[in-house]
């Protein structure tokens, strides 16, 4: 395969089909019947929107270990991976990303260590927190009781 000669892909090319899709997980983390979202702070990407937690698989890194490290970073708690939900790829005007929902159970109260808030939410009021388009694609699919009795561990 051919690529172009710069080292950085340049601004107009990022997120197209040129360049891969940044690999990223997310704890699809369920309570009581209250599953977890994080609220992004107000930045340039994305503000405010409400997430299920997770981040960018590092080199060298399975999904689970990526996961559990995100976890650490933004809640200051550990993790049990279970199986994997759903991967859905999403472009941005400024990227694209390919995300990989994992069922997951903390292990310790979470903290917003790194985001402007945290929330357990019934499904009955998803509709009140705005979500990036994948998360909320998600949300729709628990609200439907696609992942509803589904064990978080993987068997």
């Amino acid at each position: 395969m051919l690529r172009p000669a710069f080292a950085v892909w340049p601004k107009n090319l990022r997120g197209t089909v040129l360049n891969r899709p940044i690999a990223v997980v997310a704890a699809v983390v369920q309570e009581e019947g209250r599953y977890l979202l994080c609220q992004r702070h107000d930045g340039p990407h994305l503000p405010l929107k409400w997430e299920f937690p997770g981040g960018k698989i590092e080199a060298g890194e399975t999904s689970a270990e990526a996961l559990c490290r995100e976890i650490a970073e933004e809640l200051g708690t550990s993790c049990d991976v279970g199986r994997e939900l759903a991967e859905l790829t999403h472009s941005y005007p400024e990227k694209t990303v390919s995300i990989r929902f994992f069922a997951a159970r903390l292990e310790g109260v979470p903290q917003p260590v790194v985001h402007r808030a945290l929330e357990w939410i019934h499904p009955d009021r998803f509709h009140l927190y705005a979500a990036p388009p994948p998360n909320a694609i998600i949300l729709t699919r628990i609200q439907s009781g696609e992942f509803a009795a589904r064990p978080a561990r993987a068997t």
